[in-house]
């Protein structure tokens, strides 16, 4: 038979190793794990990954955090934040992988853990799976701005190349960092959260591949024209389209077989390139009623000395008659390939300056 005083001993040891091994899993479903952006919840237990810059973000505490995801080619990066201010990127290989992402915490007080997609949709989709918590528990998200910032763009504002610093302008996906750009920091800047629907070499009336942005701009997947985004899961603050730079070059190459297939022989006039700008806005417009929009160009040499492209917006938006619709454009980075982020950095501090000065944002 048991004494009292070794009852007392052996309750005292399963208390004291219960709260030792308080290791819990998170199912994707927890309603206290925040979501950032076009995520195809369709398995509510294993949502789908696609644009840039979304984002998988919890509270918790404990001692150690990892997090399961299935990455469709291994080519992915993530960012990891850690307390809002230790980043740094995580590869993902191919297939299913649980990958530690902070270790070694203080148990006693709250951290956040934020999963930042740096790369574009070409790279690949990456389901999520789950987080795993040592020593500690799940505790609610705490609330930022409230603001959002929707990026419609190209490579500029998917952070094509931006952390390529060999002399080249590399496409590998190791250098792609959307979290370094302009965009980016903006919403930083703001305790934004950001929406990028975003794609390198895309246009609106032409692409260095099979979409341009009016094909996709609604879409969740968006290799799939059935994938549609309800915009009214999230209505941004804020809108800025950063597009036509790859359209400047390819209505001049009309051997090119997408300026072949979208305008046949004859490149567009300006009032045919006006019309399609002011009509992808309008779109925009339809699918966010009252809310801002800035139509930016550059840093690249769509907005150089001489160039009609800026010309072109401000008619367009000039023709939509519709006082929310602002120009805003970067100034020429006169140097070989993509922004890189230092390059970055500066457009963030035009752009932050523009929003403050015209929508008295602080």
């Amino acid at each position: 038979m048991m004494t009292r005083q070794l009852f007392v001993i052996v309750l005292f040891a399963l208390i004291i190793g219960c709260k030792q091994n308080n290791n819990i899993s998170i199912e994707p479903s927890n309603p206290l794990i925040k979501y950032v952006g076009r995520i195809d919840f369709s398995d509510a237990n294993a949502p789908e990954i696609f644009w840039s810059a979304s984002e998988i973000e919890i509270q918790f505490t404990g001692t150690s955090v990892s997090a399961t995801l299935v990455d469709e080619k291994g080519l992915n990066y993530f960012n990891v934040v850690i307390d809002k201010d230790s980043v740094y990127p995580l590869k993902l290989d191919k297939g299913s992988k649980t990958y530690l992402l902070a270790e070694k915490l203080d148990g006693n007080i709250p951290h956040t853990i934020e999963l930042i997609k740096r790369n574009e949709f070409k790279t690949g989709k990456t389901a999520f799976k789950g987080f795993y918590i040592e020593d500690g528990e799940l505790l609610q998200t705490a609330a930022n701005s409230g603001r959002l910032i929707e990026f419609f763009g190209n490579s500029i504002t998917s952070g094509y190349a931006i952390n390529d610093n060999t002399g080249g302008d590399s496409p590998d996906s190791t250098y792609t960092n959307n979290y370094a750009t302009y965009a980016a920091l903006t919403a930083l800047h703001f305790d934004a959260d950001m929406h990028a629907t975003v794609r390198e070499g895309t246009g609106i009336m032409v692409s260095w591949h099979e979409h341009i942005m009016p094909e996709i701009y609604n879409r969740v997947n968006p290799y799939d024209s059935t994938s549609i985004w309800d915009f009214k899961k999230a209505t941004p603050h804020l809108v800025v389209i950063n597009l036509m730079q790859n359209d400047s070059w390819i209505v001049k190459q009309k051997n090119y077989p997408e300026f072949i297939r979208r305008f046949g022989d004859t490149a567009p006039s300006p009032q045919e390139i006006i019309k399609a700008y002011a009509d992808f806005v309008a779109l925009v417009r339809a699918e966010y009623p009252n809310t801002p929009i800035i139509c930016a160009l550059g840093s690249m040499d769509a907005t150089k000395e001489g160039s009609e492209w800026p010309g072109y917006i401000k008619s367009a938006v000039a023709s939509l008659n519709d006082k929310a619709i602002y120009t805003h454009f970067f100034k020429y980075t006169n140097k070989k390939g993509h922004p890189r982020a230092d390059d970055n950095k500066i457009m963030a501090e035009s752009l932050i300056t523009f929003i403050e000065d015209t929508l008295a944002w602080k």
